[in-house]
């Protein structure tokens, strides 16, 4: 046993000479040399390259780094083998992730690549003052070397763009509105959010559906037209109108869209905008792929068309009046102090400053299109102009899916054609036939001759006063035609009361004469 143990000292001492040995003939900085030109001379008979990207570089955190793990983690991360499971702060979907040293193969116009999610411990940390996570993680790419200007060209900003539509798709909308008075929040920011949950989409809205269609497809071609605003030298924004009596769906129009296209909404309150310059500093602070919505906008500030305020007294104003030149705007006082001007509102939707972002929608909601001036409606600045009108039968038969689960077929003919036949003549909007079938909606059948019901005592009534409407017309028509009639038999000479006083003067005359 002693012996066992001596040659086994032997043999250690033996090691550590050949070590000691070693780093005399082969010194730290020798080896690192031979390392570096064996590295070398791999990558020059090798056909692949590598590039590294880090979590974190330097102290900060690397959005690319960010952005492959949001795309590996879409669809091409179910190839993976092993995949670890996330779910993101204010996120609705859970997301796919590659596990620990795990490789994925992925592909981009033919080219294969290969993804390696690499995690080491991180060495003993000096002082910071920003703390590093003990472990060190990163993405290392391999492409073969004849690919290496496609990648680095295209297939990053691939990864980047898809991983912000992933982000968007997976993250809660927000709700904007700009703060009270402008106040700043506590980040400095002037608008303030909440959670968008709003559950309209264009397949629940009561609408024509070939207007809808025709609404969804001009929403997709320009959510896909970043390449087409390029080349027109315009800039990357929409404006849409939506007018209409009220309850005939605007705001829900909205908020469909904004679930169509994943964008943010901000809700514009004109009324706590002091001036012109603080609008374009809360547009400065709007974000891309956003809605901005200014609802009720004949309501908000006195901004209403200027002809028929320059009709009235156009011979005493001239060009440097300021309602000549920016619309009618309040005096002192009244808005509380409000001073935005047409022109401040027109530049806003229209001007340079609108092109300080991409990829904005403007919506204006109205209830009377007649009041806006005509300098706000015109193309490219509100481009579309989108009518909500009364309930249509179309539009009937969507509400009826969508309450009390009808389709025509589960309906009687004899009940769809009195719905035909009324629902026009009733000029009921969206919202009253919803209340109708929401108030019965424990009871189909009920429901649905409650709406009927309410349809034809309805479209009896619109008779009645459009009847009474043309009977008030008639008459004042009858009587117009009977003071002209009246007129015109009167004779010419008739209520002349100067006459008798001018014949006797002329006979005074004549008789002085002679």
């Amino acid at each position: 046993m002693k012996e066992y143990w001596t040659s086994l000292a032997s043999l250690l001492g033996v090691l550590a000479f050949c070590q000691s040995l070693l780093q005399v003939i082969f010194p730290p900085e020798l080896r690192f040399a031979c390392l570096k030109v064996s590295n070398r001379v791999f990558n020059l008979f090798s056909s692949y390259c590598y590039f590294d990207i880090t979590e974190i570089d330097g102290v900060n955190t690397n959005e690319l780094y960010n952005a492959v793990q949001l795309y590996l983690s879409s669809s091409v991360s179910t190839n993976g083998s092993r995949l670890s499971l996330t779910r993101a702060l204010n996120s609705s979907a859970i997301t796919f992730g590659l596990s620990n040293n795990d490789c994925i193969v992925d592909a981009f116009n033919g080219v294969s690549v290969v993804w390696e999610h690499v995690v080491t411990q991180r060495q003993a940390q000096t002082f910071s003052w920003r703390p590093l996570p003990e472990e060190k993680r990163g993405f290392t790419l391999r492409i073969r070397k004849r690919d290496k200007s496609l990648i680095l060209d295209s297939y990053l900003d691939y990864v980047m763009e898809k991983a912000n539509e992933i982000r968007r798709k997976n993250q809660d909308r927000l709700l904007y509105t700009n703060s009270r008075g402008g106040s700043l929040d506590s980040r400095g920011h002037p608008w303030e959010s909440v959670p968008f949950k709003h559950p309209s989409t264009f397949d629940t809205l009561a609408m024509d559906p070939v207007k809808k269609r025709e609404i969804m497809e001009d929403l997709k071609d320009f959510a896909n037209g970043q390449s087409f605003y390029q080349k027109t030298g315009r800039a990357w924004k929409r404006g849409y109108l939506l007018y209409g009596p009220p309850g005939t769906g605007k705001s829900s129009m909205i908020a469909a869209m904004a679930n169509y296209l994943s964008y943010d909404i901000y809700d514009l309150e004109l009324t706590e905008v002091h001036n012109n310059s603080e609008l374009r500093k809360l547009l400065m602070k709007t974000s891309s792929k956003s809605i901005i919505v200014i609802e009720d906008i004949d309501c908000s500030i006195n901004l209403t068309n200027r002809k028929k305020n320059n009709n009235s007294n156009t011979s005493t104003r001239n060009y440097y009046d300021p309602e000549m030149r920016c619309g009618s705007v309040p005096g002192p006082g009244e808005d509380g102090g409000n001073s935005i001007t047409l022109s401040g509102l027109l530049n806003f939707t229209d001007g340079l400053w609108s092109c300080c972002g991409s990829e904005r929608i403007f919506v204006f909601t109205t209830n009377h299109i007649e009041k806006l001036d005509s300098a706000l409606l015109r193309c490219g600045r509100m481009d579309m102009h989108i009518f909500m009108s009364y309930c249509s039968y179309p539009a009937l038969m969507i509400l009826m899916k969508n309450y009390l689960g009808y389709d025509e077929s589960d309906l009687d003919a004899d009940v769809l054609k009195q719905l035909a036949e009324v629902v026009d003549k009733a000029e009921m909007t969206p919202a009253d036939i919803s209340e109708v079938l929401i108030k019965n909606r424990r009871c189909n059948p009920k429901a649905v001759s409650e709406l009927l019901e309410a349809l034809k005592t309805r479209a009896n009534r619109n008779l009645l006063q459009n009847g009474i409407l043309r009977e008030k017309n008639s008459e004042d028509i009858m009587e117009d035609e009977e003071q002209e009639k009246r007129a015109l038999e009167s004779p010419p000479n008739e209520g002349s009361e100067f006459e008798e006083p001018c014949k006797k003067q002329e006979e005074e005359d004549e008789e002085k004469m002679k």
